[in-house]
Parts: C-alpha cells; structure tokens; sequence
C-alpha cells in the first residue's frame, strides 16, 4: 500500500501548479492555452484543444454558441458555476468552474480544482477549522442556549485575562458584573430567539488590570443545526477604540464649535470652555485669564515668565459645587513657577503632570487646602493648555483626572489644544471688541521689536521715529537675528503706505523674516520667498490696484564674525552706508533689485569684507528723504554723522537723527539700525578636517578635549563629546567627505561639522529595540540650539551650548571691559 506523505507541497519541493486545471479562452471562444491540470481533469492533451472552439468541451456545446450567450459574456467580468463538460472518453463530467476576465474587452482565464491522487481525509478539515477557532486573533466565544459560556479561545481569555477552565458554565453577566454585560446579553438573546445576528458596540475594561477601558463591536451569529434550530451563539469580538475615540474627539470638536463663543463676553465664553472640557474630557477644568486681559496694557505675544498673576475666570467639575477648586470665581492669584499654570505659560506649550511629580507636591505645599483637595478627591493627572489666539497668549486651562484612571495621554494634548485654539478665538474677539479703539495703538507699538538682542558678533543701537499724527500706523520695522555659528542677521524694511494694513502688512513680513532666517537661506533666496510673501498679501487684499503698489522694500544682511564676511541683499532699498575705523564712508554697492511684490524679477546679493569696530548703517527711506532735499544731500549728511561718532553707538543715532531730521516732526516713518562689528580671532575657534574614517571619531572627542581643557571649559567637556561624537559620526556614516569639525568659543560653546552632503538631517524618534536613530535627538536634548544650513559645498549640522556659569572666557573678559 502507497504511504501517504504527511508533509505540505511546500515541504515536498515546491507547489504542484498541475493541481489546478487551467485554461485561457480568447473574446470569440477559442482556447488560447491549456495547462497539464486540464488534461488531466478532461484527458485532452494540450496540441487536440488549443486553437479549436472551446464550446466543442461542453456536454452542450450549442448553449454557449447563441447570441444570448454572447451578450451575457460581453457583461461580465466574473462567472462561477457548475458546468457539464466533455471528457475525452466520451462520459460527461459536470466541473465547478470560475472564470475570470483578465482584461476589458480580452480573454479568460478558466480554472478549477484537478483531480488529486490522494486527499486529506475529512478530519484534517476538521483540524483545520478547530485550529482556526482557537487561534484566530479575534477575541471569540461560544454560549449555548442558555447563555452560558461553553470555549473561548486564546485571545478571547488574553483579553479578558480569565482562563477557560475558570468562566466555563457562567454567564456574560455573571463574568464581567458590568452594565454593559446586560447589553450584550440582551442581544445574544435576540440571536438565541430570531435566529438574526446582531451587532452591539460597547465599552469594557478588559483584562485583569481593569485600568483601560476599550470600546469593542460584539457580533453575535447564531450557530444552527440542520434543522433550524439555534443551539448556541458565537460572539466575536472587534477592538474598534481607535475608532470609537476618533469620534468622540470629533464629537467634542462638534460641541466646542456650536457652543463656544456664543456671546462677545470674555467670562461666559471661558465658562462655556469649562463646560464643553467636563466630563467628555476632564473630571475637573478650571479657566485662568491674564489679569491684564481686562486692563489697558498689551498682551505678551510669547511665552511669560513666572510667577504669573491670572484671575480665575471659570471652572466645572463632575461634582455640583466644583470642591476640587480653591480659587473662588473672579479672584487673582499669583503662580509660582511650580504651578502648572505657570510652568505651562513660562515653557509655551500643554504639560502633562502626575500627581507624584515632584512640582505638583510642592506647588500644593505652597497652599494646604491645595494639596489636601489633590490628595482627597485623588488627582492623578494634571493636563495645563496655553490659550493663545494670533500669537498671543491669553491665558491657561488646567484639567485634571480623579474619577477617570487613565492618565491624560498625547492624544488628549492635541485635542485640548485645539478646543482651547477655539475657544481663545472667541476670548480674543471678545477682547478685540471691547478694546476696538485702542487697536491702532496696539498695532503701532508692535512695529518693532520691544527688545533687540544683543549677539556678540555685533554691537547695535536702533531708533524709530513714526510719521506725524496724521499719517497713521506705519510700516517700517528692522531686526536682528542671531544665526547660527555666532552670526547675525541685520534686517530693515519698509511697507508702502501707512494705517492697519500697512502695520498688519508689516508684522506678517517680520515674521516671515524671522521664520526664513532660522533655516539659513542666503539673503537672495530668502527676499526670493519674501517675494512671493507679498504678492499672496497684495492678492488676499482684493486690491484692484497693481500688485507693486502694495509691495515693500527691504534690505537683508548676515554677518560672521569667524571670517569677517557680510552678505548683503536688498528689494529695492536705499544701500548702507559702512564707517570704518579709519573714519571714512562709503555706502556699499548693493544690487538694488526690484521691490518685494513685483514678482518674476531676480534678486542679487553681494558679499563683502568688513573690519572689526566698523559700523555698518541701515535705514529706511524716511531718514534720507524730504521735500526741501535731494536724496544725495541726505547721503553726505548721513556719511558725515558717520564719520564723526559720539562715542557709543546710541550716541551716534541720536546724532545722525539731528543731523538728517533737525525737525520736530517726520513726514515719513523713520526706522535706523546700527550695528558695530566685532571679530573672533583664531584663538577662540578651532577648526580640524575629518577623514571619512569611523576612527576619527575618538581622535575627535580628543582633540576636541584638549582645546576646550586650554579654553579653560572643562566643565563642558563631557557634554561636548557627546554632541561631536554624535555629529561627526553621523557625517562619516551618511554625508560626503570633505568632512570638517569647527569649535567657536563665544559667548555660548558652538560645534559644528560640515560636509560635502547637501541631505538635511532629521530627527526621529528611535524605537525601543532600534540600534541607532537616537543621535540627533541626543544633541538636541544637551544643546540650547542645534539645526542645520545650507552651504555652496553641502551643509552644516550645529549645536549650541549654554556655557556654566563662571567659566572663564577671554572674550567675555574683553566684552566686559568693552
């Protein structure tokens, strides 16, 4: 007797292709090909049938012949059934058959199962469907008629974290204890009675923790015999929680759109907030506003620093009364850096806090009625939002979790950010509407910067002068940027005309310097998106004038005080003029190139050489201008000014203001920035090229060591090596040699490695069992600033250290005695 082989086709040396018959049947019904399962299955070898009809193999070769026939194959794509066929001894052999049009308008392809020498015997299906119950990965059950439990399979006792032999014989109800269970008894025994299935979506706390409620779709099939009747019912179970929390957050986005800012009252509007927030998100929600929302003073566009004066404007809770809260209504309270309020305000973005957390436990000791309400009610989960609108923060809304155990998640950030974004709109408008007339005033005051930064490749110095009373808010403004490897970058620009949208005009364009600064274009590439900036703005103002009248100048330096190059583009500006220690003036040559909003014209960007303790001049047209004097006469005022300084830089714009402006009123808004240039000599960088070799990277870290050992900055040391170690490998590894690694000692500690790549970097987040991608993230999390620019070789990755406290440093030496 032939031994049957247990083993799989895969396991004998491949599949058997012959166990299908296969055969393909042209549009018009020839056989086009006929494999060995065919012949096998009708006898025919391949070189009798190819070619011929294929009608000529049914038992009725005149029913596929007709014109019905035919138009009914022209209208499928798919056809199964059983038909009677041929076989080539002359019995006829009815076949299942399913075919398949390949193509609109081609062949088809005809298969079914060939007859085999041995089959499995029926037990194996058998096994088969037993193997597919208890290992399926969906969550299944078997209850008999009486609705008890009778199997469950492996992940249905995964996910309720009871195994079989204990809830065998026990009912839904009776397992879980829930509410919810009564539901889904209810609808197995609709199934039990009608015999239709049923479909119930749920929320349980599955498993033996009970700490994470999941949201399930229970389908109920009845399981009949042949007679009818329901013997037992299946249930199957489907996580839907990604699902089912999707809509709810939409559900609640819903909710914040229709009942948020139904009034122009900043109070009911925060109050509406708090209501939308409990319970569908928080247990507990309180609403702090600035005190100075209601006060005559401006708004801090940015992050705020601690301690923080909020005034409670509103609150909800679960519980009637809201007990949890110890702010009454209306009050001002002062926070500490370590409330969440505070902390979230200071840092500008939502924090999460456990209750253990160390600031939570001393910002409730700070207040005892505070940390007795945390501990009595058992607060677990502190969630604090900034409520900002248009770049301005308004105020901070705290949520807290007792009664929920799960913690507040990332999801849960996101969704609050979004109902606070809302909700501060509306807060906003509100304001916005009962200071309407001081709105013009505002705008005015945000021309410029409130503070300029003082970075130490220069020394600057800046005055603003608006036009007369009569002309309106104005558009000039100037800036400047801090860049990366210690340089900076020198803006002055001018909006045409004047009023709110010249001043609006203007702010959008600050920023979107500001923006274009931080990723490194060069100045004729970055006025090249300013640009197209303008012309977006003049379109979006529905003007029907040019777009060119709608435009603005603007003039854009960057200076490195390592090679003591500035690069200079202008958008039809007036030149700066450049004082050199020796006192004389020139103004640099720079391409003027077309004004921001005229589009389609190139820009073009000079680059020059300039001395240490010169001072380089920008200015706006209102400096120079004027009706009883020619541009050229304002030059050599301005240069003569110049090149008689007044001692320090705020002196010399005072005078060059006498000499240009002696009168008491402008007729144009004048905006002037001086910077004096300083220089880091070789001692304070250190420069070394890196042969694309893994073990340079140790010689690095030690060359590294010993220049910042005679800086006399050990303390930075270990930190130091880190960030190289990471840089310098990651540039071996990914970049383009020539690779070189660059230290500036300044006021901060700057590493940088350049290559010959122009791929920028990323970072990622590594996953747990990931060998790397935890490099960038490294260097971002031990430097105050670290990214990456472009440069007409590659690119450069930097980072930037804050240096200890009371290190020594020659230069900071030098800039004290300066």
């Amino acid at each position: 007797m032939k031994r049957r082989d247990s083993g799989s086709a895969w396991e004998r040396g491949g599949f058997d292709e012959t166990d299908t018959a296969q055969a393909t049947v042209s549009d018009d019904g020839t056989l086009t090909s006929w494999n060995e399962g065919a012949r096998r299955l009708l006898g025919h070898p391949s070189p009798d049938v190819v070619g011929r009809p294929a009608a000529e193999l049914l038992a009725d070769p005149g029913r596929a012949t007709g014109a019905e026939a035919r138009r009914a194959r022209a209208r499928l794509t798919r056809w199964h059934g059983t038909v009677a066929l041929r076989h080539r001894d002359g019995r006829e052999l009815p076949v299942p058959l399913l075919a398949h049009r390949r193509r609109p308008e081609g062949d088809w392809l005809l298969v079914t199962a060939a007859p085999r020498a041995e089959w499995p015997p029926e037990s194996w299906n058998d096994a088969l469907m037993q193997w597919a119950y208890t290992q399926s990965p969906c969550p299944m059950a078997i209850y008999d008629a009486d609705m008890r439990l009778r199997k469950v399979n492996a992940e249905m006792a995964r996910v309720t974290g009871l195994p079989e032999t204990e809830i065998r014989g026990l009912r839904l109800s009776e397992i879980k204890g829930k509410l919810q269970s009564e539901q889904l008894e209810a609808a197995m025994r609709h199934v039990l009675t009608t015999g239709e299935p049923r479909e119930v979506e749920t929320q349980l706390r599955t498993g033996s923790g009970e700490m994470k409620e999941q949201a399930w779709s229970a389908r109920f099939a009845p399981l009949q015999a042949r007679d009818g009747r329901v013997y037992a019912v299946c249930m199957a179970a489907h996580d839907i929680t990604d699902q089912y929390l999707a809509r709810q957050r939409l559900l609640l986005l819903s909710a914040a759109s229709e009942r948020i800012g139904s009034t122009l009252d900043i109070d009911h509007t925060a109050q509406e907030l708090a209501d939308v927030c409990v319970p569908r998100l928080a247990d507990y929600a309180s609403i702090d506003l600035l005190d100075r929302l209601t006060q005559e003073e401006e708004l801090p566009s940015g992050p705020l620093a601690d301690p923080v004066v909020l005034r409670r404007a509103a609150r909800q809770s679960i519980y009637e009364g809201c007990p949890e809260s110890v702010v009454p209504l209306g009050k001002v309270d002062t926070y500490p850096k370590v409330s969440p309020m505070a902390e979230c305000l200071v840092a500008g973005h939502p924090i999460i806090h456990a209750s253990a957390d160390p600031s939570i436990a001393e910002w409730g000791a700070l207040k005892p009625e505070r940390g007795q309400a945390i501990r009595r009610f058992g607060v677990h989960s502190i969630m604090s939002v900034p409520i900002r609108a248009r770049g301005t923060t308004l105020g901070v809304a705290v949520f807290a979790r007792h009664r929920t155990p799960e913690a507040f998640a990332q999801d849960d950030v996101v969704l609050a950010e979004e109902i606070t974004t809302r909700a501060a709109v509306c807060v906003d408008n509100a304001r916005r509407f009962t200071r309407e007339r001081d709105t013009a005033l505002a705008l005015q005051r945000s021309l410029l910067p409130q503070t300029l930064p003082q970075p130490p490749a220069v020394e600057v110095a800046s005055r603003y002068l608006p036009a007369g009373p009569y002309a309106g808010a104005g558009g000039d403004w100037f800036d400047v940027i801090p860049l990366s490897g210690a340089r900076v970058a020198l803006v002055v620009g001018d909006v045409v005309g004047h009023g709110i949208q010249a001043s609006a005009t203007m702010g959008r364009l600050r920023t979107a310097v500001r923006t274009l600064a931080d990723v490194d274009l060069p100045p004729d590439e970055l006025l090249t998106h300013l640009d197209d900036l303008v012309i977006h703005l003049a379109a979006e103002t529905g003007a029907e004038e040019a777009t060119g009248d709608v435009g603005a100048t603007c003039l854009y330096a960057v200076y490195d005080p390592v090679s003591h190059r500035c690069s200079l583009a202008a958008a039809g500006h007036p030149a700066p003029a450049l004082a050199r220690p020796d006192g004389s003036v020139e103004f640099l040559p720079v391409p003027p190139g077309p004004p921001l909003g005229v589009g389609g014209l190139p820009f073009e960007a000079m680059e020059t050489e300039l001395p240490e303790d010169a001072v380089l001049a920008l200015y706006t047209n209102g400096l120079m201008g004027g009706w009883d004097r020619d541009v050229d006469e304002g030059r050599l005022l301005l240069a003569d000014a110049l090149a008689h300084p007044c001692g320090s830089l705020n002196g010399t714009c005072d005078a060059v203001l006498r000499a240009l402006l002696p009168g008491e009123g402008v007729l144009d808004d004048v905006a002037l920035l001086l910077a004096r240039t300083r220089a880091l000599d070789a001692a304070h960088v250190a420069t070394w090229d890196v042969p694309a070799d893994p073990a340079w990277v140790a010689r690095s870290r030690r060359n590294v060591t010993q220049r910042l050992t005679e800086w006399g900055l050990d303390e930075a040391v270990f930190t130091t090596e880190l960030v190289v170690s990471e840089l310098v490998t990651n540039a071996i590894r990914h970049a383009v040699p020539p690779i070189q690694l660059r230290l500036i000692h300044d006021h901060s500690l700057i590493c940088e490695v350049t290559d010959s790549s122009s791929t920028a970097p990323h970072m990622r987040r590594a996953r747990t069992f990931d060998e790397g991608g935890r490099g960038l993230l490294l260097v971002a999390r031990l430097s105050q600033r670290w990214g990456s620019r472009q440069t007409a070789e590659g690119k450069t990755i930097w980072s930037e250290q804050t240096l200890p406290v009371g290190l020594p440093g020659e230069l900071l030496d030098l800039d004290q005695l300066d």
